[in-house]
């Protein structure tokens, strides 16, 4: 039996772990998390790479890393113990270049923060990329809509043939990467069984931030990298021209309050899905951002369309710091 299990985990390949992080972080989760997984520490390896600048920081990481497959984990991730063990085996399809699963939200955040969890896992917020905060369906192909960074496992040689992740979008670097892997015929899987805990953002202010630099980093995106799966992107930063021009519109026919009544009816719709109308404030709070998240993720979009995407200076490379754990 012993010698049966040890020809297994020689045959295991080895995993390398990226986490990047910033120069002062002293408490990494991610790290206390990865170290925890059920898989052979003599066949993973772990990388912290310390910088400013996080796609920069990966792939600082991918160049010095040796494993097979990469598992890549925002500092704050902290993946389920059988995260590997159950990802690793869909690495036997040649055809499978990466392979995700969700962030999930802690069950003792405070309330705002479950409420954002709940905003982001709204189909009517984020449309399929809800996925991404909620385990979704089963295991099955997916797309860069689904999958996301600070949970994702991908084959280092398919990386580092595409020369890694466009260090002059931040975010969305993952996202362009995924769309040129699928270009190439490769298999993007999404495992609903495959997730981290990590919080969403701490505050209402943050929260904002995050939704226009969401819209900025996705307008930035389409434009370097534009696909057909592009189009539905547009939507958002549709809605804030009607939502800006409807007092111009009810001049010219108030009928457009139909329009106004049919959307926010969809919004309560979607809410009482998501919130137990037992609890006022967090079914307020949620019917709030979701028309929130598509306002601002609609103006950082716009933002984007104009913004002027530019690699990181070289300065920012050389002060990265890699330590190997």
């Amino acid at each position: 039996m012993n010698f049966t299990l040890a020809s297994v985990w020689k045959q295991t390949p080895l995993v390398t772990i990226i986490i990047p992080t910033r120069p002062e972080q002293v408490e990494i989760k991610a790290l206390n998390a990865a170290r925890k997984l059920e898989y052979p520490a003599s066949r993973l390896e772990i990388i912290v790479a310390r910088g400013k600048q996080p796609s920069v920081q990966r792939n600082a990481a991918l160049k010095i890393a040796r494993g097979e497959i990469i598992y890549f984990l925002d500092d704050d991730s902290e993946p389920e113990t059988m995260n590997l063990r159950k990802a690793i085996q869909h690495f036997n399809r040649p055809d499978v270049k990466m392979v995700g699963g969700p962030n999930l939200c802690p069950a003792d955040v405070p309330p705002i923060e479950q409420a954002f969890a709940s905003t982001m896992g709204s189909w009517l917020a984020f449309g399929p990329s809800c996925s991404r905060y909620r385990s979704v369906s089963v295991l099955r192909e997916s797309s860069e809509k689904e999958l996301i960074l600070c949970n994702l496992l991908a084959r280092r040689k398919d990386l580092l043939e595409l020369g890694g992740f466009d260090e002059s979008l931040y975010p969305n670097e993952e996202n362009a990467l995924m769309d040129e892997l699928q270009k190439r015929g490769g298999k993007l899987l999404y495992d609903p069984d495959i997730f981290v805990h990590r919080r969403p953002r701490p505050s209402f202010k943050t929260f904002c931030k995050m939704l226009l630099n969401y819209g900025r980093g996705r307008a930035e995106q389409v434009r370097l990298h534009p696909t057909a799966g592009s189009a539905p992107n547009f939507i958002p930063p549709a809605f804030c021209v009607f939502l800006f021009a409807t007092p111009l519109i009810y001049l010219l026919t108030p009928a457009v309050l139909v329009l106004w009544g049919f959307y926010f009816a969809l919004v309560l719709i979607q809410t009482v899905a998501l919130v137990s109308v037992t609890s006022p404030l967090q079914f307020v709070r949620v019917f709030g951002l979701i028309f929130i998240s598509h306002v601002l993720y609609g103006l950082g979009f716009w933002k984007g369309l104009f913004t002027k995407p530019k690699r990181p200076s070289p300065s920012i490379a050389s002060e990265i710091i890699l330590e190997k754990m």
